[in-house]
């Protein structure tokens, strides 16, 4: 069951529903302050106007909020590439200086350009395009509302519909899109929430590198 980042600590119920939809139990749930921080993008002017292309938050959100029947994924599962995380889950995003309201709903993993990008588990590739904010992306459907998306890559291995399975090249590294410089975004939705991967895979946290801002 996901919770979203940017739900209110505090005291709630939870309903747990039959496939009838009726109510078989309930229960008393606290989702506590995860503490997270802020984070400074430097963008140049050209970075800092790109729009999505017609259609490409639509597709995006469409495949986000899609659940399949079938189960594809299994554990455990592998981060796709094997740099550290330069930019963490759930840290509030600034443009610039400039508060966006908006948090950082994944994983910004360093890594090399052209470095591959492997599918975390087995499922079905849904989305390969070539997009204009989040660059080349590939998004893969696990199953059962378990799915994972791809961003910014420098050219594909994969094809729309393709079976996959943990460890299958999909793509390969690169900076597409609203990128600073080559390294892998990555987001992990369940039931159309995007959750922590870190919970999922062990990744390693990168050094802190002085005045330097994160790679988004």
């Amino acid at each position: 069951m996901p919770i979203p980042a940017l739900e209110q600590p505090g005291a709630y119920d939870l309903q747990i529903m039959g496939k009838d939809g009726q109510i078989v139990q309930t229960a008393s749930i606290t989702v506590r302050d995860a503490h997270f921080h802020s984070q400074n993008i430097i963008l140049n002017e050209q970075l800092s106007e790109l729009k999505p292309a017609p259609g490409e938050t639509e597709e995006a959100t469409a495949f986000r909020n899609a659940v399949s029947s079938e189960r594809y994924w299994t554990e455990p599962l592998t981060a796709p590439v094997a740099g550290c995380v330069t930019s963490p889950f759930g840290v509030k995003r600034l443009h610039n200086g400039k508060v966006t309201g908006d948090y950082h709903a994944g994983l910004d993993q360093r890594s090399p350009s052209g470095g591959p990008i492997r599918a975390v588990t087995g499922g079905i590739v849904k989305i390969v395009r070539h997009w204009q904010l989040h660059g080349n992306t590939v998004a893969i459907d696990h199953g059962q509302g378990f799915e994972t998306i791809y961003l910014h890559m420098s050219k594909f291995a994969t094809t729309e519909g393709a079976v996959v399975q943990a460890g299958d090249v999909i793509g390969y590294v690169g900076s597409t899109g609203r990128s600073t410089g080559p390294h892998l975004h990555w987001s992990m939705y369940v039931n159309g929430v995007p959750v922590n991967p870190t919970q999922w895979v062990k990744v390693q946290e990168c050094a802190p590198r002085a005045k330097k801002a994160a790679k988004k």
